[in-house]
């Protein structure tokens, strides 16, 4: 298959998603957001599997991606739906930190053009956790965590997976693992005549 295939789509597909959930892991640890810490975790493991199925030719290991990739879409549609607070969902409740943290998120206080506030004299926030919100924000937390999930949805190489896949198993169909796709192996051999032989025998001296 050549540059422009969908293998070698899949495989920057898979590079660019590595490096985007290793950036939004990043952040997720920043927040105390466990939920997709786990998930993201996950996801990162899923990713470099299915990049090396792409790369080794392994058909299996694609398909396991494949099937990953539609669990992370229904994920990141969640944290959309959870950060956009549809369907009585409230991106304030402690439901993605198991009820360990008090954060929300790392955008509430470090948003694009937010300002920190500091919190009133005597009062500090449990485990040296910042807890006031930024103001000012150019874009709201919820709206940056829900970009990060819809390019995450976007990324995702689903439906390349499934042709690579098809395309691998055809080239295993049709490939002859003794004389490869050669109709004539190198490992036959015409054989005489057995008359011709006889004549050779018995020639006249």
């Amino acid at each position: 298959m050549g540059c422009c295939s969908g293998r070698c789509t899949l495989i920057v597909l898979c590079t660019v998603q590595l490096v985007t959930a290793l950036e939004r892991q990043v952040f997720d640890f920043l927040g105390y957001q466990w939920a997709p810490i786990l998930a993201t975790f996950i996801h990162i493991v899923m990713v470099i599997l299915g990049l090396f199925g792409t790369i080794q030719y392994r058909p299996r290991y694609i398909v396991v991606y494949a099937v990953w990739a539609a669990i992370w879409v229904t994920w990141n549609v969640f944290i959309t739906c959870f950060y956009l607070e549809v369907g009585g969902l409230s991106k304030d409740s402690e439901l993605l930190t198991f009820n360990l943290s008090k954060h929300r998120s790392w955008w509430r206080e470090h948003g694009p053009g937010c300002q920190r506030e500091e919190p009133a004299a005597g009062w500090r926030p449990p485990d040296g956790q910042a807890l006031v919100p930024g103001v000012g924000c150019t874009l709201e937390h919820g709206y940056v965590e829900a970009l990060h999930s819809t390019l995450q949805i976007l990324l995702v190489g689903f439906v390349y997976a499934c042709y690579v896949v098809s395309v691998f198993t055809e080239e295993e169909d049709s490939f002859d693992f003794i004389g490869g796709f050669d109709p004539f192996p190198l490992y036959h051999v015409t054989e005489k005549p057995s008359s011709l032989l006889f004549k050779q025998v018995y020639l006249p001296a």
